[in-house]
């Protein structure tokens, strides 16, 4: 018997069933920039009404916390995941995403598992008024074990020059505001799965997995809302490292980002996590967002309206002088 793709371990067939059961949900996110269809060699995108554009880009994936929802059979979050974690950095310049690509590894591809990983990025995208142009599945055997997955995107997003944010502008006196996340977005599984091995167990009145695999929250509209209607100096997405790591990389030299830990609404699944694992406070803001997705840095002139058009942000801190770039006081 002669040798082929298949007896490899390479399934073409279920690559053109992946695509044939995204094909047309993909297109809904296309508008009148995308020049072209799914299955060119390169996508296009088309840009228009802009002074003097400057392109934001972004690429992440999504972890560990993979394993849970491989673990769990529940794949529709996690291109949610994927999506958000790309977009919500591009936001932090003041960036609108233009348009997403993905990018799957599998040992082996089951295209309902891969359609249904793809099609929760083009949940995403169409909310976030954002073109999924392109892709790539790879199904690697001897790479990945059959079952296993791996996602990662990257997307583009658009800013005119003269509106870039980027922390320069952050003052003495600003006020830090904090928007929540939505749980533990997608960073820290590592630890997670070790202090929570079993993703059956009962939390809260149903089963930990559904808690585990809520997915990053989308920021989009809610940055945009702001930034029509006030100037806001510096925007932070909380990932890996949590506020220890991610606030710093907006403050300017010679100024603190002092906050008040004691105003942080950590979520309940967090307090448990660090109970039951022993956890350092300090290390737990090291690791997770603690129930902060991204923080805002503007004037204190501006609070208010920000308070009034964001009804889940709060005040957490203020800049002050300092030299650490970030004081959280416990």
């Amino acid at each position: 018997m002669s040798n082929t793709y298949k007896s490899a371990g390479v399934d073409k067939e279920e690559g053109y069933k992946t695509v044939d059961k995204i094909k047309s949900a993909v297109a809904e996110t296309h508008n009148k920039n995308v020049l072209n269809n799914l299955g060119s060699f390169g996508a296009f995108y088309e840009i228009a009404g802009y002074k003097n554009p400057v392109l934001v880009s972004g690429t992440d994936g999504v972890g560990t916390k993979l394993k849970v929802a491989l673990d769990s059979k529940k794949y529709d979050s996690i291109g949610i995941d994927c999506f958000a974690m790309c977009a919500n950095d591009i936001l932090c310049h003041g960036a609108k995403p233009l348009f997403f690509l993905d990018y799957l590894a599998c040992g082996k591809l089951d295209s309902d598992i891969a359609a249904e990983i793809v099609l929760g990025m083009v949940n995403a995208c169409k909310d976030n008024n954002c073109a999924l142009i392109g892709g790539e599945t790879a199904e690697m055997p001897g790479m990945y074990q059959p079952g296993d997955y791996d996602v990662a995107g990257f997307c583009v997003g658009i800013v005119e020059k003269d509106q870039i944010i980027d922390g320069s502008k952050i003052r003495k006196g600003n006020k830090i505001i904090a928007i929540p996340s939505s749980g533990f977005h997608s960073n820290g599984f590592s630890l997670v799965r070790k202090i929570f091995p079993n993703f059956e167990e009962e939390f809260e009145g149903k089963p930990l997995y559904e808690t585990l695999l809520v997915p990053t929250r989308l920021y989009y509209k809610d940055i945009h809302k702001v930034l029509e209607e006030v100037p806001v100096c510096g925007i932070a997405h909380i990932t890996g490292g949590g506020l220890y790591e991610n606030v710093p990389r907006i403050i300017p030299e010679g100024l603190c980002a002092t906050i008040d830990e004691s105003k942080i609404k950590v979520p309940t699944v967090m307090l448990e996590l660090e109970k039951r694992g022993n956890i350092d406070r300090k290390e737990m803001h090291g690791t997770f967002n603690m129930g902060v997705g991204m923080v805002l840095v503007t004037d204190e002139n501006h609070v208010d309206k920000i308070l009034d058009l964001l009804e889940d942000a709060y005040v957490v801190g203020e800049i002050t002088e300092g030299s650490e770039k970030i004081d959280l006081k416990f």
